[in-house]
């Protein structure tokens, strides 16, 4: 999108607006701040509805209890929290001063930033919209968020929304197509949060670099699960198959492929199909289960698999509906014998395939995670200590848990974020707090101090000072 369009002139404008209120009161107090943490709270609760529906909408279906569960429980948490904890985070840390600085004192500030871009995704447009501002907010920065152009009823509901609650030079949401994004990444702004494809976050990093704009990037991967050997195996599949299916896969933290003890594949296949006529009975029509966002995502869901069973792969689909593409209800299917150099093993699959590839020995699980790019998130399956200890000190991963799927991103107190190939830096919690801050260094030194003794000129004096430094 070109500089001199309507849509980046406006952006412009309201970036150059936005700066200008932070310089008025760049340090807001506690007050100021929760005081827009509870309106946050109150606009998003209250139209939660509404907002679902129009999530239901953009979607084709999706159940208003799994949003609620899987976005607005997390924003209330995540407010609820910053609430409780983000006075105390406000509060200037005091640190060591070593022992040839005394008598000065050390301490660590944080300051809002300022103006804060927000980039969101399509497939958790609240959680993932509310997430980051809730931490920018709680620093006391102001920001403006884009919203994806793939869930526009409940993009303009919540630009709609935001519009009623914040003074737009405080918080405003914008909305538009692609090339709006492109050129909102390419804004000076003080911090830029987003989320999103790896592919399109080399594009973001790259825009910002112009202003070496600092950014936090939020992009997934293929995130892994091991069952280990001695596992609860039943347990271990019921959870991964519940992980799988929320939002029909269409998650950035969702267990991308599984790694099971050989000669288990089948157990795990058959063991899935019986969770999924529990969780989803008559699947066809079931009214819980999500609809693929768009024509174009369900085609590439459908490729992906055509493509491995092409290459030799085994397709065993855990329900007895086939793929639909007018109501874009894509039913899971398990995939065995994928060969590595197939899309479906190197490409984010953000669906429900779910590849099955069998292992020997831990040490073989752990080369297999450890020969990919760092995934977002590790999930691992086990009760012994000595394997749990390895997988967690052996493999990097954006977060893991242990007997469990995605929930860790429920934990408001853990940082959320990548690594490597998956992103970098965090938000959620303290650890939010600080990625929207400047954790400024400051140094206060007292009016009667040493600083004179090892001044120019430079001599014998200076000479005995340095000895006697460098032995203690």
């Amino acid at each position: 999108m070109k500089n001199d369009l309507p849509e980046v002139a406006a952006l412009q404008a309201l970036l150059g607006d936005q700066r200008h209120a932070y310089l008025r009161a760049p340090y807001p107090s506690w007050e100021t701040r929760a005081a827009h943490l509870q309106a946050l709270r109150k606009v998003l609760l209250d139209n939660r509805d509404a907002l679902a529906d129009a999530m239901s909408a953009d979607f084709g279906n999706r159940a208003k209890q799994e949003v609620l569960l899987a976005e607005f429980l997390l924003v209330k948490e995540e407010i609820d929290a910053a609430l409780r904890h983000g006075k105390r985070w406000m509060k200037a840390q005091r640190r060591r001063t070593n022992k040839w600085l005394l008598p000065a004192r050390a301490k660590v500030v944080p300051q809002p930033l300022g103006v804060v871009g927000i980039i969101v995704p399509w497939n958790y447009p609240v959680l993932l919209a509310a997430g980051p501002l809730i931490s920018a907010l709680t620093a006391g920065n102001r920001a403006i968020v884009k919203m994806s152009e793939l869930t526009p009823r409940t993009s303009a509901l919540f630009e709609q929304l935001i519009g009623q609650t914040f003074a737009r030079d405080h918080v405003a949401v914008v909305n538009g197509d692609a090339a709006l994004a492109a050129a909102f990444s390419a804004q000076p702004f003080d911090h830029l949060l987003f989320t999103g494809s790896t592919k399109i976050g080399h594009d973001v990093m790259r825009a910002a670099a112009e202003h070496l704009t600092p950014v936090t990037l939020e992009l997934g991967g293929k995130s892994p699960a091991i069952i280990g050997a001695h596992a609860r195996f039943e347990n271990a599949v019921d959870n991964l198959i519940a992980g799988k299916t929320l939002n029909a896969g269409q998650t950035c933290v969702a267990p991308d492929y599984v790694l099971v003890p050989r000669g288990k594949e089948q157990a795990f296949i058959d063991r899935a199909r019986v969770r999924m006529a529990k969780m989803y009975p008559g699947f066809t029509h079931n009214p819980d289960y999500t609809s693929i966002i768009s024509p174009r995502h369900f085609e590439r869901l459908e490729r992906l698999a055509d493509e491995a069973e092409a290459a030799g792969a085994q397709l065993h689909p855990l329900t007895d509906s086939a793929p639909d593409a007018a109501s874009r209800r894509f039913p899971p299917v398990a995939v065995t014998n994928a060969p590595a150099d197939c899309e479906l093993m190197r490409e984010e699959i953000f669906g429900p395939l779910l590849p099955i590839v069998a292992y020997d020995t831990l040490d073989d699980a752990i080369a297999w995670i450890n020969a990919r790019p760092r995934p977002l998130a590790l999930y691992l399956y086990a009760d012994d200590a000595a394997t749990i200890e390895r997988v967690t000190h052996e493999t990097i991963a954006g977060g893991m848990a242990i007997n469990e799927t995605l929930m860790h991103l429920a934990c408001e107190s853990l940082p959320f974020g990548g690594v490597g190939a998956s992103g970098m830096g965090a938000y959620h919690g303290y650890e939010g707090f600080v990625t929207f801050s400047k954790m400024k260094p400051v140094l206060t030194q007292a009016r009667l101090n040493a600083r004179g003794w090892i001044a120019p000129p430079y001599g014998k004096r200076v000479n005995a000072l340095l000895r006697l430094m460098m032995r203690f």
